[in-house]
């Protein structure tokens, strides 16, 4: 049996390495380490500073936590929502002491820990959620230089008649081939995140409305209205889970473009004129020259979606049919201007980052506004539903919305100095 899923162990090796995205990969590494020893439910914590009296710690932050039990409950189609908190590195935590010792840790009733042991679990948790833990496991994710990446808790190891059970010696061999493995790919996807919010910070230094936390947020958005229109449009798991890799980097850089603005246009506090907006207007260009020379499939997704993530769904929107290698008008009006694209004429990708910026947009504080009351956004996001925004992705936005909140929760802004 042990070789059996050792050999799964290696096959899947290359699968995860294939993964840009650094939280795609996180949430797949949890789902394959629960699968690997027959996990019902657990969480995946990576390591982040966190300003704690006026200095930076290390804590481990929740990332994703997946329950089986718990979303057979869910209607068809729906994620299970969770609490963002992050967890100290020390030994009263089953997690904060598999962190802090870097060495696997396995509980066989957390209800009746050995009165030796430096860790507690608290119960407080199996009582808010209704679910009970019984077996866990933690595993330490590593990098080549030894370096803490984060931990995986697992929960409630199960045989083959649902009986919850402890994690065996052999679990405990398999995961950690698992961890070591899934911490090269972890590796590889932090650097990747890194290049990309570097990228950003270009953009950030230039325009301050484009920051790490916006970026991932839409980003985020971005993925989660995909996942459910690729669910309605039953689109096969593999694609699904490609697509998303590519369109969530793509989705992150939808605005690099802005690099070739001036600075008193992007700076300026207050509204545009005339003219500035339509200096402005040329970031969509910009942005998809940037990836005129495509070296991979994201090159091309980056690609419409920095072109297109302005149009409007009524054709209203900018920078229209224009090529944007030559910026020369392909299709125009009877004014001579630019047509607008419309509906399916823009890329799925580009109406998805339309709907995800705009509302991440209007609920964000500004130089020259406040940010909207959640209220007053989601009215509307609704009222523009068919003109600005595609009809079907404001169905799918509304039905995610729980989900979406989570994304919000997850990467807040930070605080005014």
């Amino acid at each position: 049996m042990v070789d059996t899923d050792f050999r799964s162990i290696i096959k899947l090796d290359s699968e995860l390495n294939q993964i840009q995205d650094l939280d795609l990969l996180l949430e797949r590494i949890l789902l394959e380490a629960r699968k690997v020893v027959r996990a019902d439910a657990g969480s995946i914590y990576i390591v982040e500073k966190q300003e704690e009296n006026d200095s930076f710690i290390d804590k481990l932050v929740v990332k994703y936590a997946q329950n089986d039990t718990m979303t057979k409950n869910l209607p068809p189609g729906h994620k299970l929502i969770y609490s963002i908190f992050s967890l100290e590195i020390n030994e009263k935590t089953v997690s904060g002491y598999c962190a802090l010792t870097r060495k696997l840790v396995n509980v066989p009733d957390v209800y009746n820990i050995s009165s030796d042991a430096p860790y507690s679990y608290n119960t407080t948790y199996d009582k808010i959620s209704g679910y009970k833990t019984i077996s866990t496991l933690a595993i330490p994710l590593q990098n080549s230089e030894d370096r803490l990446l984060g931990v995986i808790q697992i929960i409630n190891s199960k045989d083959k008649n649902g009986k919850v059970v402890p994690f065996s010696q052999d679990d405990e061999y398999l995961i950690t081939h698992f961890a070591t493995n899934a911490s090269l790919a972890l590796q590889k996807a932090f650097v990747t995140r890194a290049m990309i919010l570097r990228m950003i910070k270009m953009s950030e230094l230039r325009d301050p409305k484009e920051t790490g936390t916006h970026v991932n947020r839409v980003a985020g958005y971005t993925v989660e209205i995909y996942d459910r229109w690729a669910y309605h449009h039953r689109v096969l798991e593999e694609e699904k889970e490609r697509y998303k890799d590519t369109l969530k980097i793509a989705a992150m850089l939808h605005d690099v473009g802005k690099v070739a603005i001036s600075d008193m246009i992007l700076k300026k506090p207050a509204k545009f004129t005339p003219e500035e907006f339509k200096i402005m207007q040329h970031h969509t260009l910009y942005g998809a020259q940037l990836f005129e020379d495509p070296q991979a499939p994201v090159d091309n997704i980056a690609r419409e979606v920095a072109l297109t993530h302005h149009e409007n769904w009524d054709g209203t929107g900018y920078p229209g049919w224009i090529d944007p290698l030559t910026e020369r008008t392909i299709k125009t009006g009877s004014e001579g201007k630019p047509l607008g694209k419309k509906g399916e004429e823009i890329p799925l990708a580009g109406r998805i980052v339309a709907l995800a910026d705009v509302y991440d947009a209007l609920c964000s504080r500004r130089v020259y506004k406040e940010p909207w009351t959640e209220t007053d956004v989601l009215a509307e996001i609704k009222q523009l539903s068919g003109t600005k925004f595609d009809p079907e992705l404001i169905e799918i936005f509304f039905e995610i919305l729980p989900s979406i909140k989570q994304i919000r929760s997850l990467y807040p802004e930070p605080e005014a100095a």
